[in-house]
């Protein structure tokens, strides 16, 4: 019985030692990770012009992008350098607006970030830009909204402010809080 003992002994110890070598090899191995689907874009598109339209037809808004990433299990669509011109009811003159970074959620939700500019394509408007740090546009509505920090020039005017309401589609504006106006007098 002596034997057979120390056969099983001799057994487990090679049997463990295998194991261990084993394991020890697969462990200075680098490890695949799975890759999370959520961080993954279902696709990309560079230099992206997309012209979308209302049911009855009519351009809603065209979008430009340097570059879009659509994250189907997030349902959010990220845009570098986004550019999107608006074309509110009414055949009122459209509008630019634009940013070094974007956000489309799909209830038609739009952050933009870093670098915005509203400008309007009319050059008979009295109000031509409006410049801010972060603005939300609705794309179904045409609001703008902020509430940062915000510089609106105008013809002969500039007033910085905080807090900013814009309807497209009826040229109404709502500053929450003004800070400053500065008024130059224009020569004809």
């Amino acid at each position: 019985m002596n034997r057979l003992y120390s056969l099983t002994l001799l057994f487990f110890l090679i049997a463990g030692g295998v194991y261990g070598i084993i394991e020890w090899r697969n462990s200075s191995t680098p490890q695949l990770q799975a890759i999370d689907k959520t961080l993954t874009p279902d696709f990309i598109a560079e230099n992206l012009h997309s012209n979308v339209y209302k049911h009855e037809g009519n351009l809603a808004y065209v979008v430009d992008a340097h570059r879009m990433e659509h994250y189907p299990e997030l349902n959010i669509t990220n845009f570098e350098f986004p550019q999107y011109t608006l074309h509110p009811k009414n055949d009122a003159p459209t509008w630019k607006i634009s940013a070094n970074e974007g956000i489309l959620y799909n209830n038609n939700r739009v952050k933009l970030e870093k670098r915005v500019r509203l400008l309007a394509t009319d050059p008979d408007s009295l109000l031509q830009e409006v410049q801010g740090k972060y603005f939300e546009l609705d794309l179904k509505t045409n609001i703008i909204s902020s509430e940062q920090e915000i510089k609106i020039i105008g013809k002969g005017f500039t007033i910085d402010g905080k807090g900013l309401i814009v309807d497209l589609n009826t040229n109404q504006m709502t500053l929450t809080k003004h800070v400053k106006s500065i008024y130059e007098i224009v020569k004809k």
